[in-house]
Protein backbone atom coordinates (compact mmCIF):
# COMPACT_ATOMS: atom_id res chain seq x y z
CA UNK A 1 0.00 0.00 0.00
CA UNK A 2 2.79 2.45 0.75
CA UNK A 3 4.19 2.31 -2.78
CA UNK A 4 0.76 2.70 -4.30
CA UNK A 5 0.16 5.85 -2.29
CA UNK A 6 3.64 7.34 -2.41
CA UNK A 7 6.17 6.19 -4.99
CA UNK A 8 3.57 5.56 -7.70
CA UNK A 9 2.20 9.06 -7.27
CA UNK A 10 5.72 10.52 -7.20
CA UNK A 11 6.66 8.62 -10.36
CA UNK A 12 3.52 9.73 -12.15
CA UNK A 13 4.26 13.37 -11.39
CA UNK A 14 7.84 13.05 -12.63
CA UNK A 15 6.84 11.17 -15.78
CA UNK A 16 4.12 13.70 -16.59
CA UNK A 17 6.60 16.55 -16.18
CA UNK A 18 9.19 14.81 -18.37
CA UNK A 19 6.61 14.06 -21.08
CA UNK A 20 5.54 17.72 -21.11
CA UNK A 21 9.18 18.76 -21.41
CA UNK A 22 9.78 16.25 -24.23
CA UNK A 23 7.04 17.59 -26.51
CA UNK A 24 8.52 18.91 -29.72
CA UNK A 25 12.06 18.09 -28.65
CA UNK A 26 14.49 15.26 -29.29
CA UNK A 27 13.83 13.68 -25.91
CA UNK A 28 12.65 10.14 -25.13
CA UNK A 29 10.80 9.17 -21.96
CA UNK A 30 10.19 5.52 -21.04
CA UNK A 31 8.78 4.08 -17.83
CA UNK A 32 8.15 0.77 -16.10
CA UNK A 33 6.11 0.00 -12.98
CA UNK A 34 7.19 -3.01 -10.95
CA UNK A 35 4.50 -5.01 -9.17
CA UNK A 36 5.13 -7.66 -6.49
CA UNK A 37 2.16 -9.66 -7.78
CA UNK A 38 3.72 -9.89 -11.26
CA UNK A 39 7.29 -10.75 -10.31
CA UNK A 40 7.47 -13.86 -12.50
CA UNK A 41 6.42 -11.96 -15.60
CA UNK A 42 8.65 -8.93 -14.93
CA UNK A 43 12.01 -10.40 -15.90
CA UNK A 44 15.00 -8.25 -16.92
CA UNK A 45 14.34 -9.16 -20.56
CA UNK A 46 10.66 -8.22 -20.48
CA UNK A 47 11.28 -5.04 -18.47
CA UNK A 48 14.11 -3.70 -20.64
CA UNK A 49 12.29 -4.91 -23.75
CA UNK A 50 9.35 -2.73 -22.74
CA UNK A 51 11.67 0.25 -22.28
CA UNK A 52 13.20 -0.41 -25.72
CA UNK A 53 9.79 -0.51 -27.41
CA UNK A 54 8.80 2.80 -25.86
CA UNK A 55 12.00 4.52 -26.94
CA UNK A 56 12.02 3.08 -30.47
CA UNK A 57 8.37 4.04 -30.95
CA UNK A 58 9.31 7.70 -30.58
CA UNK A 59 12.27 7.68 -32.96
CA UNK A 60 11.97 9.39 -36.33
CA UNK A 61 14.53 6.94 -37.75
CA UNK A 62 15.29 3.52 -36.26
CA UNK A 63 19.05 2.86 -35.87
CA UNK A 64 20.50 0.36 -38.36
CA UNK A 65 21.63 -1.93 -35.53
CA UNK A 66 18.05 -2.38 -34.36
CA UNK A 67 16.72 -2.91 -37.88
CA UNK A 68 19.40 -5.54 -38.56
CA UNK A 69 18.69 -7.36 -35.28
CA UNK A 70 15.00 -7.51 -36.16
CA UNK A 71 15.79 -8.94 -39.58
CA UNK A 72 18.12 -11.51 -38.03
CA UNK A 73 15.42 -12.66 -35.61
CA UNK A 74 13.02 -13.33 -38.48
CA UNK A 75 15.55 -15.76 -39.98
CA UNK A 76 15.74 -17.91 -36.85
CA UNK A 77 13.69 -21.09 -37.22
CA UNK A 78 10.50 -20.60 -35.29
CA UNK A 79 11.68 -17.15 -34.28
CA UNK A 80 12.86 -16.23 -30.83
CA UNK A 81 12.75 -13.24 -28.58
CA UNK A 82 15.69 -10.94 -28.08
CA UNK A 83 18.15 -11.86 -25.36
CA UNK A 84 19.18 -9.46 -22.62
CA UNK A 85 22.62 -8.53 -24.08
CA UNK A 86 20.96 -7.80 -27.43
CA UNK A 87 18.34 -5.59 -25.81
CA UNK A 88 21.06 -3.70 -23.93
CA UNK A 89 22.96 -3.08 -27.17
CA UNK A 90 19.81 -1.80 -28.85
CA UNK A 91 19.03 0.49 -25.94
CA UNK A 92 22.55 1.86 -26.15
CA UNK A 93 22.02 2.55 -29.86
CA UNK A 94 18.53 4.00 -29.44
CA UNK A 95 19.43 6.29 -26.53
CA UNK A 96 22.78 7.52 -27.82
CA UNK A 97 21.21 9.81 -30.43
CA UNK A 98 18.92 11.72 -28.06
CA UNK A 99 18.36 12.68 -24.45
CA UNK A 100 16.66 9.72 -22.79
CA UNK A 101 14.91 9.38 -19.44
CA UNK A 102 14.24 5.90 -18.05
CA UNK A 103 11.84 5.89 -15.09
CA UNK A 104 11.46 2.82 -12.85
CA UNK A 105 8.83 2.72 -10.12
CA UNK A 106 8.91 0.46 -7.04
CA UNK A 107 12.22 -1.21 -7.92
CA UNK A 108 12.18 -2.97 -4.53
CA UNK A 109 9.23 -5.07 -5.75
CA UNK A 110 11.47 -6.65 -8.38
CA UNK A 111 12.98 -10.09 -7.65
CA UNK A 112 16.46 -9.65 -6.14
CA UNK A 113 18.21 -11.66 -8.84
CA UNK A 114 16.38 -9.78 -11.57
CA UNK A 115 17.16 -6.47 -9.89
CA UNK A 116 20.88 -7.18 -10.04
CA UNK A 117 20.70 -7.88 -13.77
CA UNK A 118 18.55 -4.81 -14.43
CA UNK A 119 20.86 -2.47 -12.56
CA UNK A 120 23.88 -4.01 -14.27
CA UNK A 121 22.24 -3.55 -17.66
CA UNK A 122 21.36 0.06 -16.87
CA UNK A 123 24.97 0.69 -15.92
CA UNK A 124 26.08 -0.64 -19.32
CA UNK A 125 23.59 1.65 -21.05
CA UNK A 126 24.80 4.68 -19.08
CA UNK A 127 28.41 3.94 -19.98
CA UNK A 128 27.64 4.08 -23.72
CA UNK A 129 24.87 6.69 -23.61
CA UNK A 130 25.98 9.83 -21.73
CA UNK A 131 22.66 11.57 -22.47
CA UNK A 132 20.64 8.93 -20.61
CA UNK A 133 19.23 9.65 -17.15
CA UNK A 134 17.68 7.18 -14.71
CA UNK A 135 14.88 7.99 -12.26
CA UNK A 136 13.69 5.36 -9.82
CA UNK A 137 11.72 4.89 -6.63
CA UNK A 138 11.84 2.19 -3.96
CA UNK A 139 12.06 1.44 -0.27
CA UNK A 140 15.23 2.47 1.58
CA UNK A 141 16.65 -1.06 1.94
CA UNK A 142 17.69 -1.20 -1.75
CA UNK A 143 19.47 2.17 -1.73
CA UNK A 144 22.91 0.67 -1.07
CA UNK A 145 22.40 -1.84 -3.87
CA UNK A 146 21.45 0.88 -6.34
CA UNK A 147 24.36 3.09 -5.31
CA UNK A 148 26.90 0.28 -5.63
CA UNK A 149 25.66 -1.02 -8.97
CA UNK A 150 24.98 2.26 -10.76
CA UNK A 151 27.71 4.19 -8.93
CA UNK A 152 27.62 7.19 -11.20
CA UNK A 153 26.45 10.49 -9.81
CA UNK A 154 23.31 9.12 -8.20
CA UNK A 155 21.33 11.54 -6.04
CA UNK A 156 18.72 10.25 -3.59
CA UNK A 157 15.92 11.89 -1.66
CA UNK A 158 14.00 10.28 1.21
CA UNK A 159 10.26 10.81 1.33
CA UNK A 160 8.17 10.29 4.45
CA UNK A 161 4.47 10.35 3.52
CA UNK A 162 2.16 12.72 5.39
CA UNK A 163 -0.44 10.72 7.30
CA UNK A 164 -3.12 13.38 6.80
CA UNK A 165 -2.55 13.21 3.03
CA UNK A 166 -2.80 9.42 3.11
CA UNK A 167 -6.03 9.60 5.07
CA UNK A 168 -7.48 12.11 2.59
CA UNK A 169 -6.51 9.85 -0.30
CA UNK A 170 -8.09 6.81 1.33
CA UNK A 171 -11.24 8.74 2.14
CA UNK A 172 -11.61 9.85 -1.49
CA UNK A 173 -11.12 6.28 -2.73
CA UNK A 174 -13.66 4.92 -0.26
CA UNK A 175 -16.17 7.49 -1.45
CA UNK A 176 -15.72 6.13 -4.99
CA UNK A 177 -16.53 2.57 -3.90
CA UNK A 178 -19.23 1.22 -6.29
CA UNK A 179 -20.63 -0.87 -3.41
CA UNK A 180 -20.87 1.59 -0.50
CA UNK A 181 -23.26 -0.68 1.43
CA UNK A 182 -20.56 -3.38 1.67
CA UNK A 183 -18.72 -1.42 4.35
CA UNK A 184 -20.10 -0.07 7.59
CA UNK A 185 -18.88 3.11 9.27
CA UNK A 186 -16.86 1.16 11.88
CA UNK A 187 -14.78 -0.65 9.23
CA UNK A 188 -14.23 2.57 7.32
CA UNK A 189 -13.01 4.29 10.49
CA UNK A 190 -10.61 1.40 11.18
CA UNK A 191 -9.16 1.63 7.65
CA UNK A 192 -8.66 5.37 7.94
CA UNK A 193 -6.91 4.85 11.27
CA UNK A 194 -4.74 1.79 10.60
CA UNK A 195 -3.47 2.27 7.04
CA UNK A 196 -1.73 5.64 7.55
CA UNK A 197 0.10 4.10 10.54
CA UNK A 198 1.60 1.35 8.36
CA UNK A 199 2.99 3.61 5.64
CA UNK A 200 6.77 3.39 5.48
CA UNK A 201 9.47 5.67 4.17
CA UNK A 202 10.50 5.44 0.54
CA UNK A 203 13.20 7.10 -1.46
CA UNK A 204 13.55 8.63 -4.86
CA UNK A 205 16.81 8.25 -6.75
CA UNK A 206 18.12 9.88 -9.89
CA UNK A 207 21.29 9.26 -11.87
CA UNK A 208 22.65 12.44 -13.40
Amino acid sequence: MDLLLTSRNASSLVIDALCDQAKGQNIAVACFYFDFASQKEQSPTSMLGSILKQIVAGLEAIPDKIVQAYEDQKKVIGGRGLRLPEIVEMLQAASSSQSTFICLDALDECVVGHRHKILGSLKQILEKSPNTRIFLTGRPHIRGEVDSRLARGAATVSISPNKDDIASYLRSRLEEDPNPDAMDSHLEAEILKKFPETISEMYVGAQH
